[in-house]
């Protein structure tokens, strides 16, 4: 089970990962394409930024990367292994695997990318002054 303090709490939930108090994304919802970018500027409660740089999330592509090669890879292992489907259906898999779960690849490689810099602190409310 999930618990906060934990990194893969805030990273499977994509909250913060200082106090893991509130999301870091305006909108929960991945698949609203056109906010799925949108990030506050700060942590409502702890204050932590969430961009410390311009540009801060493009190093999220390489682990987006990473996390799209394990989903591929997951999708090829259920479909041919599991399911015994062929070689050409289970590219289509893989294909219709990585699609359908882009969105959630996305925020998922900038939840990785940003708790592997901010670490969970939990007498932040003690630090804050």
């Amino acid at each position: 089970m999930l618990k906060k303090g934990s990194k893969l709490y805030s990273i499977l939930t994509g909250s913060c990962p200082k106090c893991q108090e509130e999301s870091m994304y305006k909108e929960k919802n991945p698949y609203k394409m056109g906010k799925v970018f949108d990030m506050h500027e700060t942590c409502g409660h702890c204050g932590t930024r969430y961009k410390m740089e311009p540009s801060f999330f493009y190093g999220a592509m390489y682990v987006s990367y990473a996390v799209s090669i394990a989903f591929g890879v997951a999708a090829f292992i259920i479909s041919n292994v599991f399911l015994g489907l062929g070689l050409i259906y289970s590219f289509f898999a893989i294909l219709g695997t990585l699609l359908l779960t882009f969105p959630i690849i996305l925020r998922l490689s900038r939840n990785i990318w940003i708790n592997m810099f901010i670490h969970f602190d939990k007498n932040w409310k003690a630090n804050q002054n």
